[in-house]
């Protein structure tokens, strides 16, 4: 039998509301598919990537780069700014209500009646992480460049460049990604990352795509800029690989949670320390540390190769300039399928992804909005958790698909002599604007 769920997808590309079955021969519309992004000029964004650890992290350049262009602030945020005064996006997301709400977590509550407009009804499965790409579906090969900020790649010589008109693309590589807006956005500054787009990847995550992410977030240099992904089956509403991202000048819940270490890896990936979430209604596993990059990066890829390879949906967020990235196995979309979620966080239509399971919950009902309290937060991603016996038996096959070879059942006997950490929240940032959001 295949689940099914009747949902509102996400509006994310002001073409994607577009007749799917009237094809795009010829184009004309200087669009991401192989007719048009060879020959454009987009801006190029060129990152260093190297095997520094992401401690410290920073985006000091060389003597031999070129005057470094703030990534964050002068360009990402700038363009987007940028899109916006071009009326780009379908509604003005810093005019949306948004408060903490009271209680030990401070949940962030976002009243956003826009993402609710305008959408069509669409049939997805939820019982397959892992779909085929479908060309004849919305794709960002379908996207207008006006929505593209700029072309995000390693650079070639090992030194960060800014490149206002790059040259284009050869004729033989696919391999070009892209960050673009998100029309429909959830907060300042949220784009996609869209990897690789000529190459049509579906939604799964490999090694490559999933260090570029990584890259991305420590390029942004912000512990408030964070980056996101949602597999199938938890609520991602397009079958094209891409990550989301935003800024939010506030700590996300889960930023705040207290930790317990289950264990550190020592080889290969020297160094990388896996904990468990603790007293947070979505059980989870954080990564941090890592001799390198990489060595962070392919612990959490292989960690979500396996639950993709194993039709486990889940979702991450990339935390802390890249530093902590938080993994969370989820159910609720075959809940809702079968019958099981509550009725009333339904009639909500709220279906939590990586940004509601970290905290900021996007509300769609004045009502909702209004009533917004810690235990509805708290009962809305409880739903979404796997239960303690599932998540035990989740974990231990993640962490030996990344690697690790410790005894999970010893380790488990061990858990009350490990201390539990309580992570500090993200310090305020001077150079970007204070206004983005409005707390009441």
């Amino acid at each position: 039998m295949i689940l099914t769920i009747k949902k509102v997808p996400t509006v994310v590309s002001n073409y994607q509301e577009e007749n799917s079955e009237k094809g795009f021969e010829g184009c004309g519309r200087n669009c991401l598919g192989k007719c048009c992004l060879p020959v454009s000029k987009l801006p190029l964004y060129a990152f260093k990537e190297d095997n520094s650890n992401l401690i410290g992290n920073s985006v000091e350049k060389s003597s031999e780069e070129q005057p470094h262009t703030c990534f964050l602030h002068n360009l990402l945020l700038g363009q987007w700014e940028d899109r916006m005064s071009r009326g780009l996006f379908r509604y003005d997301v810093t005019a949306c209500d948004t408060k903490i709400i009271p209680g030990r977590y401070g949940f962030i509550a976002q009243l956003n009646k826009g993402r609710h407009q305008k959408k069509r009804l669409t049939e997805f499965r939820v019982d397959k992480v892992l779909q085929d790409f479908d060309e004849t579906k919305f794709n960002f090969t379908k996207v207008g460049q006006e929505e593209v900020l700029f072309r995000f790649e390693k650079s070639s010589d090992h030194n960060r460049h800014f490149f206002p008109s790059a040259p284009p693309i050869t004729a033989d590589s696919n391999n070009s990604s892209v960050v673009a807006i998100n029309v429909s956005p959830i907060e300042y500054g949220h784009v996609l990352l869209i990897p690789q787009v000529l190459n049509c990847l579906p939604q799964r995550i490999d090694h490559g795509s999933f260090l570029l992410a990584l890259h991305m977030a420590k390029e942004a240099a912000d512990p408030f800029f964070r980056v996101g992904y949602n597999s199938l089956g938890a609520f991602a509403t397009i079958n094209h690989l891409h990550f989301q991202a935003y800024y939010l000048a506030a700590p996300f819940p889960v930023e705040k949670a207290p930790t317990r270490r289950i264990m550190t890896m020592k080889s290969p990936q020297g160094g990388v320390i896996v904990s468990q979430l603790l007293n947070y209604p979505v059980r989870g596993l954080v990564f941090e540390g890592g001799n390198t990059v990489q060595d962070l990066s392919d612990s959490v890829a292989s960690s979500c190769i396996f639950l993709q390879n194993n039709n486990i949906p889940f979702n991450v967020l990339i935390a802390d300039c890249g530093r902590r990235i938080f993994l969370f196995p989820q159910c609720y979309a075959e809940k809702q399928a079968r019958g099981e979620a509550s009725q009333e966080l339904l009639d909500t239509q709220v279906n939590p992804a990586v940004w509601e399971i970290s905290g900021h919950i996007v509300l769609k009902r004045q009502e909702d909005f209004d009533d917004a309290s810690e235990t509805y937060a708290w009962r809305l991603l409880a739903e979404v958790s796997l239960s303690n016996k599932r998540f035990h038996e989740v974990k231990a096959y993640v962490l030996e698909a990344a690697g690790f070879q410790t005894d999970i059942e010893e380790h488990n006997r061990d858990l009350e002599r490990e201390p539990i950490y309580e992570q500090p929240s993200p310090d305020a940032v001077t150079h970007l604007p204070q206004d983005c959001m409005v707390f009441y």
